[in-house]
């Protein structure tokens, strides 16, 4: 990677690190949803920097695009939009955070003592045509079930997110 290449890494790691923290910190539920865009769309330029365009266009239409809007309509039809969420009890913010020091601590002991040893087998290049039949496939490695359980999943939240909304008038 060239020096360039090199800044632009560190550059998205940043902003990928610091918009995950402030989605997930963040007492305003529109701005948490909003740094989940920057956070995915971080991800996605790692994607582009690897050459893997087909993933970076995926995370970017499926998830960037996709899954946040929903998540932000959903926000919008069950919420003020100025409401703040409650401020966590204090037991809450040290449980979490030691979780999240002890799954980092994990998962850098793991990768660290895992010896990784190349497979020696030449890559290979698909097409556009292999990829495609290969998602349109119902067979054992086909993705057209998960992506219909999904999207059906994601149309339930849909649908629960607008029951919620619609609140009953005040007795008067």
């Amino acid at each position: 990677m060239s020096s360039a290449g090199t800044y632009l890494f560190y550059f998205f790691a940043a902003l990928v690190l610091a918009s995950s923290i402030a989605a997930v910190t963040s007492r305003r539920i529109l701005r948490a949803a909003v740094y989940l865009l920057f956070a995915l769309a971080g991800t996605a330029a790692f994607y582009f920097m690897v050459d893997y365009f087909f993933l970076a266009a995926v995370q970017l239409l499926v998830y960037a695009g996709g899954i946040v809007v929903l998540i932000i309509f959903s926000i919008l039809l069950t919420s003020d939009i100025h409401e703040k969420m409650e401020k966590p009890a204090p037991l809450k913010v040290v449980a979490s955070l030691a979780l999240v020091l002890t799954s980092f601590g994990l998962i850098a002991f793991v990768i660290s003592n895992f010896d990784f040893m190349p497979s020696g087998d030449a890559p290979t290049k698909l097409s556009m045509r292999e990829v495609g039949k290969t998602l349109l496939s119902y067979s054992e490695g086909g993705y057209v079930l998960p992506f219909e359980v999904i999207s059906i999943v994601l149309l339930a939240a849909l649908a629960g997110a607008i029951v919620i909304a619609k609140r009953n008038p005040p007795a008067t």
